[in-house]
């Protein structure tokens, strides 16, 4: 599928706001994790557990390339990054492409 200019413009627009609120909910997490009950240092190893995996998410740190949109958006939902309503502004043909690969 081809992305179109205006979805493209627009997926720049939309993922660093992304990217600041999922950043938020993983450090709300973080606190979480280290405030709980444990030994401090199952605390930190499983923090750094968490850090090595979540810092691989596009969530977190993404490429943008035009011809990935569609398979970044399919990973930023089922990472939990953002949801199908959050694309309700791009092309329903992206859409489309985007709810079809997120099936499979």
């Amino acid at each position: 599928m081809e992305v179109s200019k205006q979805d493209w413009k627009l997926f720049r627009e939309k993922i660093p706001n992304w990217q600041e609120l999922y950043m938020e909910q993983l450090n709300k997490e973080y606190v979480k994790l280290l405030q709980g009950y444990g030994v401090a240092s199952e605390k930190f190893w499983e923090l750094e557990k968490r850090i090595k995996n979540d810092k691989r998410k596009k969530g977190v740190l993404i490429k943008l390339s035009k011809q990935n949109v569609p398979f970044d958006l399919v990973c930023l939902i089922k990472d939990g990054v953002i949801s199908f309503k959050d694309i309700e502004d791009f092309s329903s043909d992206l859409q489309e492409t985007v709810r079809f690969l997120a099936e499979i």
